[in-house]
């Protein structure tokens, strides 16, 4: 047995994605070896008296934190600073999102991406482009002078082997279908958002294979009686997973309580859409050519347009109990394993299973982190 393993012991703990109490998890070479009711004598044992243990948070959606952006410092150590503040509220895995910029900028992200993949900097998978082939319409706080259609510039990008998880938001009025099945068949998962495209433009992108829906209702054409829109085939589409945003400012909470009603909790994917300030006291920002002020939880552009959030994931989770009456164990599912399989890692993250990997944390009946565990390692 490796020298450094050791066993958590937990009072409460979802394993399986069923509370369990009194268990211990050997924790060795970085993941969960085993599970059971006793510890093997000679091996340290961590106390977890109070609390419950959980599988850390996924968000795939980060634009920023810790007073970083990431298109705006497209590096490794801009990551380590972003995956440092997000880890304080839980989040042990994430995809660091470049939104609409120039193609310079999408390559050094991605390059950041891949240097701190081959690193094993803790909680990095992978990264997320929102954009910048997504509708003038329906563009949020998204720079118009970089929206485009799909070049083989950003083609070449999308398909390298070196970024782990890739995913890439489109509008499917910019983006076609046989353009949204080579990326699929290239092993991009496509998702679709920021559109003022019909039901019918839709369904034929994920006919073509795209799997989900970025931040439900924003950013999208909406449903109404005789033309469903995006949000009504979101909604409707059994097959698609939806990112939401719960902070209480994307999303009223009926429509996030029809949201769940509609795709349950294997399909709804609890996201922060986080940018600079979370972790920090930080009250505006310089964003292009303009900046992003702070009041409360809402951050807006000079235009007004709501742009990313504040929200970290221990606070989503709250919302989704507290706000629309969840219970805990199903909020926790929308922020581990339906996440997980969302990203096609269900096999080993998103849950607290023999085999998976220690994305482990200890959280308080406050839902406040007290510990964290990547990789079986603290920070």
């Amino acid at each position: 047995m490796n020298s450094k393993a050791f066993y958590l012991h937990a009072h409460k703990a979802q394993i399986d994605g069923r509370w369990q109490q009194q268990q211990y998890l050997l924790i060795a070479d970085g993941m969960i070896q085993q599970i059971g009711s006793k510890a093997e004598e000679g091996l340290p044992v961590l106390e977890l008296p109070d609390g419950m243990l959980l599988p850390g948070f996924i968000d795939t959606q980060v634009n920023g934190g810790g007073g970083i952006l990431f298109n705006q410092q497209p590096t490794v150590e801009a990551l380590r600073l972003m995956m440092a503040a997000h880890r304080v509220y839980g989040t042990t895995a994430m995809l660091p999102t470049v939104i609409t910029d120039d193609i310079h900028t999408m390559q050094q992200a991605a390059d950041a991406v891949a240097a701190a993949l081959a690193r094993n900097e803790p909680g990095i998978i992978g990264i997320h482009f929102e954009g910048p082939h997504l509708s003038h319409a329906k563009r949020g706080c998204h720079p118009t002078q970089y929206l485009r259609t799909l070049s083989a510039a950003e083609l070449a990008l999308y398909q390298r082997t070196d970024l782990g998880v890739r995913m890439l938001t489109v509008a499917p009025e910019a983006v076609s279908p046989e353009q949204i099945r080579l990326l699929c068949n290239a092993g991009v998962i496509v998702c679709l958002g920021h559109s003022n495209a019909n039901s019918d433009t839709v369904l034929a992108a994920l006919d073509a294979g795209a799997k989900g829906f970025t931040h439900l209702y924003n950013g999208m054409s909406g449903l109404t009686s005789r033309e469903p829109g995006m949000v009504g085939t979101a909604l409707a589409d059994p097959r698609a997973y939806c990112g939401i945003i719960l902070d209480g400012e994307h999303v009223h909470p009926l429509s996030a309580r029809l949201a769940y009603q509609a795709k349950g909790t294997a399909r709804l994917v609890l996201v922060t859409d986080a940018m600079s300030p979370v972790g920090t006291d930080q009250k505006e920002f310089e964003f292009f050519d303009g900046k992003v002020t702070r009041q409360g939880l809402k951050l807006t552009n000079a235009e007004g347009s709501l742009a990313g959030s504040v929200l970290d994931m221990a606070s989503a989770v709250r919302f989704a109990t507290e706000q629309l009456q969840l219970e805990l164990a199903t909020a926790v599912q929308m922020a581990t394993a339906t996440p997980a399989d969302f990203i096609g890692q269900s096999g080993i993250r998103g849950q607290i299973t023999q085999g998976a990997v220690a994305d482990l944390i200890w959280m308080d009946h406050h839902y406040k982190i007290q510990q964290s565990w990547i990789a079986g390692k603290t920070a």
